[in-house]
């Protein structure tokens, strides 16, 4: 009888032991962010920093926010909790920026395309073989003459632009190689919602298809597209490359998030938690950055390893990519300011 029960007491703990090790599961499943959740209580923050991204923290750039979130709330001794909302959680980039621009949101690392809809200076990273390499984007962003025009473009708007992260640089993922400018008419691929993005692909000849991101998965898979614009690091965690199995380097631009706080609700902090926030800020989307170059490296070694092949592209093809862009970089130069174009294109050897 003792034997019986003790049974039926040891598969019933059993039993509630699986159900809670299937429904933690589950949960970790249906919550992606699960594992970047705070290790401490942020109820009693004095002030709260409402953060959004599109993006997922796996990447580096996007990371950043958690671990901005934990260092000023460590150095602020808990006055000041930054609440990041990555994956979209708080709308679309258009409408985040409405709502940053009242103050409902009071930052965001916005893409570098969305954010020429702030400040057109801002879209000078987006211009081809501009701001185009690991190296350039750190002198870009560590000399003031060029940083501090991009940093103030936005204040007439009520937007601090307070740093950049990024996502590394951008090529084209394909379902068939593209390894010459020629192999590439052949290929329609899916670009950014952005004009400049749209009368870049016009100047290359190239075929295109404007999509929002969400759309593309099921694209890829139908046959509606077969290119992606867009960086290794995003197509390889994305898993974009288990539909395009090639990649080839044009490396003409940098994936950028650029972090723009409301200046309003910033100007409410007191001094010393103003001073807390941004040089945190300050250190860790340089670390962000430094950490994206080792992100580029590993994850062009795990889509090798599953199958991916990677091609460059030509000194001659690049060259022809170059001139047939620079009608494009002169127009864009006008609204962003050819004398700041200029300077930019001078310093860092374009």
């Amino acid at each position: 009888m003792h034997v019986k029960r003790w049974f039926v007491l040891s598969i019933f703990t059993l039993a509630l032991c699986f159900a809670s090790v299937s429904g933690g599961l589950a949960q970790e499943k249906t919550d992606p962010l699960s594992g970047w959740r705070p290790a401490f209580d942020p109820s009693g923050a004095q002030y709260t920093y409402i953060l959004s991204n599109i993006s997922h923290p796996a990447m580096e750039g996007v990371a950043v926010g958690y671990r901005i979130r934990d260092k000023v709330w460590e150095r602020s001794d808990g006055r000041l909790f930054v609440d990041f909302r990555p994956l979209a959680q708080l709308g679309g980039e258009r409408d985040v920026i409405g709502k940053l621009r009242l103050g409902a949101v009071h930052g965001m690392l916005s893409s570098s395309v969305a954010a020429a809809n702030v400040a057109e200076r801002l879209g000078i990273v987006n211009l081809p073989y501009v701001v185009d390499t690991f190296d350039k984007l750190e002198a870009f962003r560590n000399t003031p003459e060029l940083w501090e025009p991009f940093r103030d473009s936005a204040l007439g708007k009520g937007v601090m632009v307070v740093d950049i992260t990024n996502y590394g640089p951008y090529g084209w993922a394909t379902t068939v190689p593209v390894r010459t400018f020629d192999e590439a008419k052949g290929v329609n691929f899916r670009i950014a919602q952005a004009p400049v993005n749209t009368d870049l692909y016009k100047a290359w000849g190239l075929k295109f298809t404007v999509m929002p991101w969400p759309d593309v998965p099921q694209a890829l898979q139908t046959g509606v597209i077969d290119g992606l614009d867009h960086t290794a690091i995003v197509s390889n965690i994305t898993k974009k490359f288990t539909i395009a199995k090639h990649f080839t380097e044009l490396n003409y631009a940098q994936g950028l998030f650029v972090h723009l706080m409301n200046k309003r609700w910033f100007d409410r902090l007191p001094q010393d938690l103003q001073e807390i926030l941004l040089n945190v800020i300050a250190e860790e989307s340089a670390a962000a950055r430094e950490a994206t170059r080792r992100q580029h490296e590993e994850q062009l070694a795990l889509a090798r390893e599953a199958g991916v092949s990677f091609h460059p592209l030509s000194a001659e093809d690049k060259a022809r990519l170059i001139n047939l862009a620079e009608p494009v970089v002169s127009k864009w130069g006008e609204r962003i300011g050819p004398d700041y174009l200029q300077k930019v294109r001078e310093t860092l050897g374009n």
